[in-house]
């Protein structure tokens, strides 16, 4: 028997065998390391992810408009006269008139700016003043100065602003320069009639 012939042919049968799984170890190393890349890389750009959103959502936060606190003698204290006509609306976010009367609300600040004062004071909840409240204000491009009134007795501040405001909302009151109450709505006001009555206001004071 040639046992060197054996040799070499098991030698070469063990070689051919073993080839097949030094290719298999070797794919099943790559794919390993490729996984251990994509997974490091995932974590890596979640790290960024969470170190970046506090900055984002800080930055959103301080694009919103300021919505100031106040309470009775606040309310009281933006009613006085200063010599210019001055329009409030009571209003909520909740409240869905108050949101469809809005719009109109804006355009009129945009109209009638620097010749009345325009407010709005927000009787929604106080952890809304810097959530739903100023959030609401940004996407209706709201630019005037805007109020949350916070009272333990809203009846108290309902009764200083209007005898005939019986609570319900949206409730828009104009006030020509002395203080007077010239107009004032509870529900939804008719734009053409609330712009013809700052009209009025403005006519008597240029006489």
């Amino acid at each position: 028997m040639n046992t060197k012939k054996i040799y070499s042919d098991e030698r070469n049968r063990r070689n051919n065998f073993l080839f097949p799984r030094s290719s298999f170890f070797s794919l099943t190393i790559s794919i390993f390391c490729l996984s251990l890349f994509f997974l490091f890389a995932c974590q890596s750009q979640t790290q960024k992810s969470n170190t970046e959103t506090p900055a984002a959502r800080t930055e959103t936060v301080s694009n919103l408009p300021k919505v100031t606190q106040i309470d009775v003698p606040g309310l009281k204290n933006l009613l006085k006269p200063n010599g210019k006509p001055l329009l409030i609306n009571f209003w909520a976010t909740w409240c869905a008139p108050c949101r469809e009367e809005f719009p109109d609300l804006v355009k009129m600040g945009t109209d009638y700016k620097g010749k009345i004062d325009l407010i709005t004071v927000s009787l929604d909840e106080l952890s809304e003043i810097n959530g739903e409240v100023p959030k609401f204000l940004a996407q209706m491009k709201s630019e005037f100065p805007a109020y949350l009134l916070k009272t333990p007795d809203e009846g108290a501040a309902i009764e200083f602003v209007s005898k005939d405001w019986q609570g319900a909302l949206p409730f828009t009151v104009l006030f020509n320069a002395q203080g007077e109450t010239i107009y004032s709505k509870q529900g939804k006001f008719k734009t053409n009639v609330l712009v013809a009555e700052i009209e009025k206001i403005l006519t008597v004071q240029s006489q």
